[in-house]
């Protein structure tokens, strides 16, 4: 249900999509309690910084107005949302499991409360200074002695290890490292196979980890902090049950959806402008 470059888990209240979707799937009900639209503004305006970034890193004039233009069309909210809804659909109707028990969990205040939290969070993370901190509270933490640790610390590994999240932050960010290198390629901006992709890809896989784990048990605790112990404990009893394994893969499915295509035009984009400025 975390997911470094997506988002966080199963996350909070928010605007309903009726009137969006050409059909009503079976996790839309669901995905509105956990508020994608607004876990989808999170991810735009951290994709915006990205974008920036990227054209300071990769363009000879740096990100100019019209490079700004083209990742504001790329990181679209109701293109974002609908891919989320349909990967996140099709990955249920593979998985299957129990939407009803899902549904009471986040639809109780408790519930409501916890995904709250992981959006401030996500939010506040997007600041550098902020992540850093957060980073750094969760390795002083982690060198405490066991029986000094805040309890948290327990719950949260726990939570990480029954669903993996770490490899399927690692999986999904490499998909989508794939799909950008592939986009720079199809632009013409560089000339690589698919070995070349595929090894330029894996050769950050250790890194890629270490620092997923890093950020990932920061932004946890910066989360569950403010939240009683008990009240994570049922949280994390929820996710580790085998429906809320299924929502997180489903979920991690959709995300990767999303994160794939946007990376993909990112890559082709960045390419066109590229030789754009060569000729």
């Amino acid at each position: 249900m975390f997911q470094r470059h997506f988002f966080a888990s199963c996350v909070a209240l928010g605007i309903s999509a009726t009137g969006l979707w050409a059909e009503d799937r079976p996790t839309d009900a669901i995905l509105d309690l956990l508020s994608l639209p607004q876990t989808i503004e999170v991810m735009r305006k951290e994709g915006l910084s990205y974008g920036a970034e990227l054209g300071a890193d990769m363009l000879m004039s740096g990100p100019n107005s019209g490079w700004s233009a083209t990742v504001e069309r790329i990181y679209d909210t109701e293109r974002m949302e609908e891919t989320v809804r349909a990967g996140v659909a099709a990955a249920w109707e593979e998985g299957q499991g129990d939407l009803e028990t899902l549904t009471a969990f986040f639809a109780d205040d408790a519930g409501q409360r916890v995904v709250q939290l992981e959006i401030s969070a996500r939010d506040a993370m997007s600041e550098t200074g902020i992540e850093e901190a957060a980073r750094l509270a969760w390795r002083v933490e982690a060198d405490k002695p066991e029986d000094e640790q805040d309890p948290r610390l327990e719950l949260i590994a726990e939570f990480v290890e029954s669903n993996d999240l770490i490899e399927a932050n690692v999986v999904g960010a490499m998909n989508s490292s794939y799909a950008f290198y592939l986009g720079l390629v199809e632009g013409g901006a560089f000339e690589m196979t698919e070995e070349d992709i595929l090894r330029e890809v894996w050769s950050t896989e250790a890194e890629n980890r270490e620092d997923t784990r890093e950020w990932l048990f920061g932004y946890m605790m910066m989360s569950y902090r403010p939240l009683e112990v008990e009240a994570l404990a049922a949280y994390v009893d929820m996710a580790k049950s085998e429906d809320g394994r299924a929502l997180n893969r489903a979920l991690f499915a959709g995300f990767d959806r999303m994160y794939s295509d946007i990376s993909y035009a990112l890559g082709l984009a960045l390419a066109q402008q590229m030789t754009a400025q060569d000729l």
